[in-house]
């Protein structure tokens, strides 16, 4: 029972890290500060809210349907996933370690496009910037940790608790993506441009190790080697 657990909260823990890095709340604090700018403080609650909530809602579906979808309507295996995802979470890294905007979550024409719609919390803050194609491929490939023979039996998982899993990491990244845009304010005046940079780079460097590693599974599953 102990080993149970402690493989469970290691895999816990390397799906938030994994999940919260590509989400990067952090780094959409001052795009969610320059769309809401206009708005006062109940508005601007309600679209941290609101984002949150959806971008949560869809991540969950993703965990709970997407490689069913990949693998039977696509046929793409979670190997093929893995190194294709690998190489676009190890690009998203880049641009997080030399400080760019993160052109796989959100672009500068969505953010001009942004400042002229009266909803901003579906597009372009929950979808794209907090669950775009990075996060949504992430979640996927740890969901899907749970049918790879070597993967589930390193961890000792089983598809629906890796599913359990992977949900409660995607729960406590848009718990705490509420908090910070919440409290944005706030927050940009403690931690600052140079803090949140700080953060983010040291993020985006976990992020390219995960990406490093998937894309090594996904080599090691696709050509059988050991």
């Amino acid at each position: 029972m102990v080993t149970d657990f402690t493989s469970d909260f290691t895999f816990f823990i390397q799906a938030f890290i994994a999940i919260f890095s590509i989400v990067n709340p952090l780094s959409g604090v001052m795009a969610f500060i320059s769309i809401t700018s206009h708005m006062n403080k109940e508005d601007r609650i309600y679209v941290a809210k609101r984002c949150s909530f959806i971008a949560c809602i869809i991540a969950i579906i993703f965990a709970l349907s997407g490689e069913y979808i990949l693998q039977n309507l696509f046929q793409i295996t979670v190997n093929h996933l893995r190194i294709a995802g690998g190489v676009l979470l190890f690009l998203v890294a880049m641009d997080m370690l030399f400080g760019r905007i993160t052109r796989e979550s959100i672009t500068s024409e969505e953010l001009k496009d942004a400042a002229q719609r009266e909803d901003v919390s579906i597009f372009p803050m929950a979808m794209p910037m907090l669950t775009g194609p990075g996060a949504i491929t992430t979640i996927i490939l740890y969901t899907a940790t749970g049918t790879d023979k070597i993967k589930a039996a390193e961890y000792n998982l089983d598809p629906i608790s890796a599913k359990i899993i992977v949900i409660g990491a995607i729960l406590l990244t848009f718990v705490i993506t509420f908090v910070i845009f919440r409290f944005s304010d706030y927050f940009n005046k403690v931690v600052g441009l140079t803090g949140m940079m700080v953060m983010t780079r040291l993020m985006g460097l976990f992020l390219g190790a995960i990406a490093v590693s998937f894309i090594a599974d996904g080599i090691k599953g696709l050509f059988g080697l050991s």
